[in-house]
């Protein structure tokens, strides 16, 4: 008996409903673990400005302000695509 778990007042589709929404949310939790993860993409300076519609000379003045987060390999300058739609859609709130 000491291996028993006695349970009162509960009925089988009760405890089986009960069980069944402790797996489905281990089983979320599992699936959102175990999703590819999108790589880092990494865009040149025309790149960004491209896709924000402005100037590299604008570019350079938003990196100075603090606005976008320039990356340094070498020589190239390159911004996170993550980190600039972050930004885009976060200015508005």
């Amino acid at each position: 008996m000491a291996d028993a778990i006695l349970l009162n007042n509960v009925t089988p589709e009760g405890l089986t409903e009960t069980i069944l929404q402790g797996i489905e949310g281990k089983l979320d939790l599992l699936r959102k673990e175990l999703q590819p993860q999108e790589p880092d993409e990494w865009l040149t300076r025309k790149e960004t400005g491209k896709l924000l519609k402005i100037s590299l000379v604008c570019l350079h003045a938003w990196c100075n302000k603090g606005i976008l987060k320039p990356y340094k390999v070498g020589n190239r300058t390159y911004f996170n695509r993550k980190e600039i739609n972050a930004l885009l859609f976060n200015s508005n709130k």
